[in-house]
């Protein structure tokens, strides 16, 4: 009988532990899984992809394309286990498995200081760090045929190789709940999402920021729509760019962008229509403009000292990004100053409301963090911002827990609800695929690639 290998993790690994845990599964079942090296990252750390399975058919699972969501390195390791322990996953279904273990583990290197814990709110984000827009290997804004970062051309041809049926990203909301990103439809999945999320307690996100203008394919699943092109703003918070989310769709693949939360918060999943949307919405754009402007005011009595700090271009790009973005979300979002917009906001449940307000706050939060780490990194604090920093940053925090509830969730919790729903995707989508191949159905690979590059 087949053993597990890899003790449970009780925290999110590192880089380094993601690794060693993949090449001692490897080599404990050396005719079941296999580990190469698909790629460099910038910094020259290896990328990794461990294989399970000899199926003619694939599945591609992306742990961390985003660097301060570590989740996904210990979904990877309990998917390995699980689809290992049950041939169905595998021989069965014809079906390699493929996990890339980090798509950016420079980014995820610059998180290690909050993974091991202490799990708390301060923690997390004054050890925080995610790049700026333009250096996450995810996107691609000016198309497949321009990329240069390394990381990004890996997972290109890795995708080109494999065709896969499916491919998993793997994403974490810091603060929220769990949701669901298709670039196909997998009837029944947001059935199995809510049986999932209601048995590991983890509340789903029914009006998620990310997906405020996308289709809703049922509850906490949401459809994304083809790329277009768009200003930064809008690229940042409506992922209206290309994406490796859809280049592989020419090869008749579905992506799932799995997105699961660190700390819930039980209100995202109030799907009731609000007492006083206006106000609620005024509220949150007020309190944007209000971050927003202290924020800057901090920025300006720093800005000269932070090119001494470690790093300092790769962590001021994204606190440039926040601070631009901040006043169109503030504007976009209040009542008062959308009339005429192109983007009228579309009908809104609470639900919505609490996700534009973690929103926010997370955008202010975010750039507080980044900037407490850059002037820790001078060395020398002659204005007194660092003490301003950790009281916006405290307050902020109570904020998220006193007022919205957030709640941490354990790590192998959060994992365990990933696996889950990427373990329900696949069994869908095989089915799906399956019956496309037989019917000819016309939205299921047989279509030719996206013309992304048009309006």
């Amino acid at each position: 009988m087949w053993r597990c290998v890899l003790p449970p993790l009780l925290r999110y690994p590192s880089v380094d532990e993601l690794a060693s845990r993949a090449a001692a599964l490897a080599a404990d079942r050396p005719r079941d899984a296999r580990l190469r090296r698909v790629g460099t990252s910038r910094a020259g750390i290896p990328m990794w992809l461990l294989s399970i399975g000899h199926g003619t058919r694939h599945v591609l699972v992306v742990a961390g394309p985003h660097a301060n969501e570590p989740v996904g390195g210990a979904t990877v390791l309990r998917l390995a286990d699980r689809v290992l322990a049950d041939p169905r996953f595998t021989e069965a279904a014809d079906v390699t498995w493929n996990l890339l273990l980090c798509l950016d583990p420079d980014g995820s290197r610059r998180n290690e200081g909050w993974l091991a814990g202490p799990y708390t709110l301060g923690h997390y984000f004054r050890h925080f760090f995610r790049p700026g827009f333009l250096e996450q290997p995810e996107w691609l804004p000016d198309g497949a045929d321009t990329v240069t970062l390394p990381e990004t051309r890996a997972l290109l041809d890795l995708q080109d190789e494999l065709r896969p049926f499916l491919q998993c990203s793997l994403h974490g909301v810091d603060v929220g709940g769990g949701f669901v990103e298709l670039t196909r439809d997998l009837p029944g999945l947001a059935r199995r999402l809510a049986h999932t999320a209601t048995r590991l307690g983890i509340p789903r996100e029914l009006g998620a920021y990310d997906t405020l203008y996308w289709p809703t394919l049922g509850p906490a699943v949401y459809r994304v729509p083809p790329p277009r092109r768009g200003d930064l703003a809008a690229a940042i918070t409506e992922a209206a760019v290309e994406s490796t989310w859809f280049h592989p769709y020419r090869h008749g693949t579905v992506t799932a962008i799995v997105e699961a939360p660190m700390w819930g918060v039980a209100a995202v999943q109030d799907g009731t229509p609000p007492a006083d949307r206006d106000a609620a919405l005024r509220a949150v754009s007020r309190t944007l403009r209000h971050d927003t402007v202290l924020l800057d005011g901090v920025l300006e009595r720093v800005r000269g000292r932070l090119s001494e700090a470690p790093d300092a271009a790769r962590l001021l790009a994204p606190v440039d990004d926040y601070l631009l973005v901040g006043p169109g979300l503030a504007r976009a979002w209040d009542p008062d100053t959308d009339a005429g917009s192109a983007r009228p906001l579309p009908p809104l449940s609470n639900a919505h409301l609490v996700a534009l307000r973690i929103a926010g706050r997370r955008l202010a939060l975010r750039t507080a963090g980044l900037l407490h780490r850059l002037l820790r990194g001078t060395g020398e604090d002659p204005t007194g911002a660092l003490s301003d920093l950790d009281r916006l940053i405290d307050t902020w925090c109570a904020d998220y827990q006193d007022t919205l509830g957030a709640r941490w969730i354990p790590v192998a919790r959060q994992a365990e609800y990933q696996t889950r729903v990427v373990l329900s995707a696949f069994e869908l989508a095989r089915r799906h695929a399956r019956v496309a191949a037989r019917s000819g159905e016309p939205d299921w690979g047989t279509e030719p690639a996206l013309p992304m590059h048009g309006e």
